[in-house]
C-alpha cells in the first residue's frame, strides 16, 4: 500500500473483528511510529500496552462523564468540550447520565489497548503564557500518534485516536503507575476494522487555505 493510499483511507475505527494482533505486529508499528518529528528530538512519549482486560474495564467509568457531556453537547447543537463557545447544557449533571459512546464497549475487547503518555518536562509550551487553553504540547506527542494510526493502517489494521480519559487524568496516572509530570495523551485501541472505509469525508483545499491572511484568497491549484 503507497504512502497516498494509506493517508487517504486511515479512518477512526471504533469496531474490531476477534482475530488477533501478534506482538511483532505491534512491535513493527510501533518501531514505524517511533521516526515521529517530535520538539528537541526529546521523544517525551511512553506508550503503555494495556492486554489486561480487567484495568481496561476500569477505563470504562473514568472514560464515562467525558463521553456523556459530549453526547449531550451534540444533541444540543453544540461543539462538545470546547472552551470558547459557553455552553447552554448543564454539564456537571450530564456528565452523570449514562449514554451511549460508539467505540467504549467495543474497546474492551480490541486486540490491542495502547495509553500514550508525553513528558511534560520535556516539551516546550510555547503558548502558556497565553490566556487560552494550550495546543502547543501536542505537537511533540500527536505526530507519534498518527504515524501510529498510519503505520496499523499499512498493515490492515485500524485505530481511533481517543483522549477521553484525560478527564479523569490523575485516576488514570494512579491506576496505571503513571508519572504526574506525564500528560495522558491519547488512549488507541487496534485491531482488524469490521469494515474498511476508504472514501472519507474531508473539506476541499480551497476551504481551508488562504493566502497572506486568514481572510485573504482561497489557494488554488
Amino acid at each position: 500500500m503507497n504512502l497516498s493510499e494509506v493517508m487517504r483511507t486511515t479512518f477512526s475505527c471504533r469496531q474490531w473483528t476477534d482475530e488477533p494482533v501478534d506482538d511483532e505486529t505491534l512491535h513493527a508499528v510501533l518501531d514505524m511510529a517511533r521516526f515521529a518529528p517530535n520538539g528537541g528530538n526529546r521523544q517525551g512519549w511512553h506508550v503503555i500496552v494495556v492486554k489486561d482486560r480487567a484495568i481496561r474495564e476500569q477505563f470504562v467509568p473514568l472514560i464515562k462523564p467525558a463521553t456523556n457531556q459530549y453526547v449531550a453537547q451534540v444533541a444540543a447543537g453544540e461543539a462538545p468540550w470546547n472552551t470558547v463557545v459557553p455552553s447552554s447544557v448543564d454539564l456537571v449533571a450530564e456528565r452523570s447520565i449514562d449514554k451511549d459512546f460508539p467505540g467504549v464497549a467495543e474497546m474492551l475487547d480490541a486486540p490491542i489497548v495502547l495509553v500514550v503518555t508525553v513528558d511534560l518536562s520535556v516539551v516546550a509550551s510555547f503558548d502558556s503564557i497565553l490566556d487560552r487553553v494550550g495546543v502547543i504540547s501536542g505537537a511533540s506527542i500527536y505526530p507519534f500518534v498518527w504515524n501510529i494510526l498510519l503505520a496499523a493502517r499499512s498493515r490492515g489494521l485500524a485505530g481511533v485516536l481517543t483522549t477521553y480519559l484525560a478527564v479523569e487524568e490523575a485516576k488514570v496516572q494512579r491506576l496505571l503507575g503513571i508519572p504526574e509530570h506525564h500528560a495522558v495523551a491519547a488512549m488507541v485501541p487496534l485491531g482488524h476494522p469490521v469494515k474498511q472505509l476508504t472514501k472519507l469525508r474531508r473539506k476541499s483545499v480551497e476551504e481551508f487555505t488562504t493566502i497572506d491572511r486568514f481572510d485573504g484568497a482561497p489557494f488554488l491549484a
